[in-house]
């Protein structure tokens, strides 16, 4: 199972369904919360060209996006596949 990392923020709703929905299909992930690590939000950033909102979603180095394209792959039947290739 590849590496699922998640920037996440303090109430923020989409960053919760992103979690809920990885917790439901039993994906472990490790969560950085950008608003309480400084250094984390800087390296959020520089691994999303700049991307200031979250969540921001990793699986191994490859960048999903947010909570919505989190969603749409699970629903498009991509997401278990991405994590276990």
């Amino acid at each position: 199972m590849k590496k699922v990392t998640i920037y996440t923020g303090d109430l923020c709703i989409h960053c919760d369904s992103a979690k809920d929905l990885l917790n439901r299909k039993n994906i472990q992930f490790i969560e950085y919360n950008v608003a309480k690590d400084i250094s984390k939000r800087e390296e959020m950033l520089k691994k999303c060209n700049g991307a200031r909102t979250v969540p921001q979603i990793f699986i191994g180095d490859q960048h999903v996006g947010g909570n919505v394209e989190l969603q749409k792959l699970d629903r498009e039947g991509k997401l278990d596949s991405l994590v276990n290739a």
